[in-house]
């Protein structure tokens, strides 16, 4: 099964800077935030490894913080989604 990387810079509503995703095959195996609410990242990193990403994807989308239209989860979501798309073209382009 191959690994996929995958860094977003999530939108400056939210308080982390930064989420990295690895993938293997179709399970997520580690997700990193840079800044925000440290408990809650740690919480939601260890919760969705092992879980396959479009689950998380439906589970975590439309999540807000503070009437700010998004959260660090919501963002996670989106960095998943990206994440599959850009591994889908990665793919698709190999010989």
């Amino acid at each position: 099964m191959e690994k996929f990387n995958y860094t977003y810079i999530p939108s400056p509503m939210v308080c982390c800077t930064l989420i990295e995703v690895e993938i293997k095959g179709d399970e997520i195996i580690g997700v990193a935030f840079t800044h925000g609410c440290h408990g809650n990242a740690q919480a939601i990193s260890s919760i969705v490894r092992g879980m396959k990403p479009m689950h998380v994807i439906e589970r975590l989308s439309g999540i807000e913080c503070k009437d700010k239209g998004t959260s660090c989860a919501d963002q996670l979501a989106i960095c998943l989604r990206k994440a599959i798309e850009s591994r889908e073209k990665w793919r698709a382009s190999l010989p």
